[in-house]
């Protein structure tokens, strides 16, 4: 599978962007799909992430309230909206695919697909 991020770019502080992932094969259904972002100098941390058929969300404490996991399977797309953004949101965000849709994972290690990565900055 391979995944294509779009969406990023500049933003001011409390302004909002939707970044978007997109998947090359129809079985993108089959897969828990997930955000994680990583910010210059730290470690990937796991966002968010959603089960195959939307029924299911989770997101870490930082960005809950404030971002927003959804996917159209119809379009093969995953979607992060990102509201309230803040100067710490700054990161390069990748979106990944996790087989066995069900579940998502907080660990980038069990994610078999990423996608290339797409750059959000946030000025105060």
């Amino acid at each position: 599978v391979q995944l294509q991020a779009s969406g990023g770019g500049m933003m001011q502080a409390g302004g909002s962007l939707r970044l978007s992932c997109a998947a090359s094969e129809r079985t993108f259904s089959s897969y828990a799909m997930s955000w994680f972002r990583q910010a210059p100098g730290k470690e990937r941390e796991f966002i968010g992430g959603i089960n195959w058929n939307g029924g299911s969300t989770y997101y870490t404490d930082s960005v809950k309230s404030r971002f927003t996991i959804s996917r159209d399977n119809a379009k093969n797309t995953v979607y992060l909206q990102l509201n309230s953004l803040k100067p710490e949101d700054t990161a390069v965000y990748y979106c990944a695919a996790k087989r066995g849709g069900s579940y998502y994972s907080t660990e980038s290690r069990m994610y078999d697909y990423w996608g290339q990565g797409t750059l959000v900055t946030v000025s105060s």
